[in-house]
């Protein structure tokens, strides 16, 4: 079955809208694709029922907050199939931002956030190092973060 069975161009453009700016009230998406505000609520109900739509989120500078360093982490795991064990060991651990189980050289690849050098090195050192099933981690510091965008939607 076709995953996109359910959506039209109309949904497109309100996830485009929302994806560009998630403040807009529905009233002013209604305005801009031609709808009435309850419609756009009834449509993103349904995209949140169907999964779509995974919530929304306040998006942040953590560098404005004082938290510096952002880094990747590749991760060998002592067997790939203790993904799952691993991942919610990972979860636990609040400076881990986002995992992938991924094909290639590592098992995960994960992004951390962390104030500074040293709070980095407790990071590594103190939890993820200690989260049983992991081998060993190759680290890569950020210097720059160019893009963070969604995929694009509608007019493409």
């Amino acid at each position: 079955m076709n995953k996109n069975l359910e959506i039209d161009n109309t949904d497109l453009r309100i996830l485009a809208l929302l994806m560009e700016n998630a403040g807009l009230p529905y009233t002013e998406i209604g305005k801009r694709v031609f709808v009435s505000g309850g419609t756009v609520h009834v449509r993103m109900k349904k995209m949140e029922q169907m999964g779509i739509v995974k919530g929304s989120q306040l998006i942040i500078d953590p560098a404005k907050l004082g938290w510096d360093i952002s880094a990747f982490l590749g991760i060998y795991l002592d067997k790939s199939s203790l993904y799952e064990e691993v991942a919610e060991q990972l979860e636990r651990i609040p400076e881990v931002v986002n995992i992938h189980y991924t094909t290639g050289i590592y098992s995960i690849f994960a992004k951390i956030v962390c104030r500074d050098t040293e709070h980095l090195r407790e990071v590594l050192h103190d939890k993820i190092q200690r989260v049983q099933g992991i081998q060993r981690t190759e680290t890569f510091i950020s210097l720059d973060e160019r893009i963070n965008r969604s995929i694009p939607l509608g007019e493409e």
